[in-house]
């Protein structure tokens, strides 16, 4: 069984309650009828209830009755999500008017529901940007207890099984944090390690890369690198990893015992941690374009409960990908 099979049978045998903020949106649609079929979610639409009626009929869907509806603007939970942002927003200035507007708002409303107990989590992005998500979402359901970041994960799937474990690698961070701190790196690191267990459904090998192995070459990055990877230690002992490290020195085994002998993750690292944003995002989109790798995410790591964001270029199929996966997330958040 590959791992989408793994992760979908999880998602089947610990059924989990998703809310989906752009019921509305063609392609979420589509995907949530298959989602349902397939018993993947308890799926939650978040639209007007009649548009989405009218939608699932055009496009011939037979299971979104089975779906729960809520339609934002005739919600008779309205006050009840209202009074829960008022009352976490009220020391930042909120008023209640402005609570109960928002609480009409899909986004806003979705992550409510997910801060309420009333979903287990959340996938948007078919058709809004990150940041309409990040949003709500950082200020209701916040960071996990002890991380102070968001970041975003990917598993490589490799057309070989040459490097990472049976081709599988996850990178991190490939899409929210520009310049994380050390403090922010090594959280990055323990999160992606977690992903790599909870999802991936491998044993982490964590490399902390950089331009530099062990000391090869010295500038203050290295040193933030170096940092980042005593802390991570320090926060989670049971994680295996290693750094600083060079990317080759990272995968390739007679690399890794050359530049850091004696390391129990050079030349055999799964999980890769990379110094900043655009140095994550260039490099699995590369490694996606150049070597034909699969790129599943991102995953986003450190919230509370677990809220992923989608390209808006996605497909049906990303769609119904990362909702298992947020099955997933949610499954081990509860297992922990």
């Amino acid at each position: 069984m590959d791992l989408i099979e793994q992760i979908k049978q999880n998602a089947r045998e610990n059924k989990q309650r998703i809310v989906l903020p752009e019921g509305d949106e063609a392609r979420t649609l589509k995907a949530a009828d298959q989602l349902i079929a397939d018993g993947i979610a308890d799926v939650i639409l978040i639209g007007p209830a009649q548009t989405i009626k009218d939608m699932a009929a055009e496009f011939e869907l037979k299971n979104i009755d089975k779906a729960c509806i809520v339609d934002p603007k005739n919600n008779p939970n309205r006050d009840k999500y209202a009074n829960l942002l008022f009352e976490l927003r009220k020391s930042k200035g909120m008023t209640i008017e402005e609570a109960q507007g928002l609480a009409e708002n899909f986004m806003y409303l979705g992550v409510l529901m997910l801060k309420a107990g009333d979903a287990d989590g959340l996938v948007s992005g078919a058709r809004s940007t990150t940041g309409d998500m990040l949003r709500p979402a950082l200020q209701i359901i916040k960071t996990a207890p002890g991380v102070s970041c968001v970041s975003g994960a990917f598993i490589m799937f490799l057309p070989n099984d040459k490097y990472g474990t049976d081709g599988k690698i996850v990178c991190a961070d490939c899409a929210v944090t520009p310049v994380p701190t050390a403090e922010q790196l090594a959280e990055i690191a323990v999160c992606t390690a977690d992903t790599a267990k909870n999802i991936a459904k491998i044993d982490p090998k964590v490399a902390m890369l950089s331009f530099s192995t062990k000391g090869s070459a010295k500038h203050e990055d290295v040193d933030k690198v170096i940092k980042a990877t005593e802390l991570a230690k320090q926060m989670r002992p049971d994680i295996c990893i290693d750094g600083e490290l060079q990317a080759d020195a990272a995968i390739v085994p007679s690399v890794g015992a050359s530049k850091a002998p004696g390391s129990e993750v050079a030349g055999k690292a799964n999980t890769l941690v990379f110094p900043r944003l655009e140095v994550g995002n260039i490099a699995y989109k590369l490694v996606q374009r150049l070597a034909g790798a699969e790129a599943v995410g991102p995953v986003l790591q450190g919230f509370a409960k677990p809220c992923n964001d989608l390209s808006r270029g996605c497909s049906i199929d990303d769609i119904y990908k990362l909702v298992a996966i947020t099955c997933n997330q949610a499954i081990a958040q509860k297992n922990s």
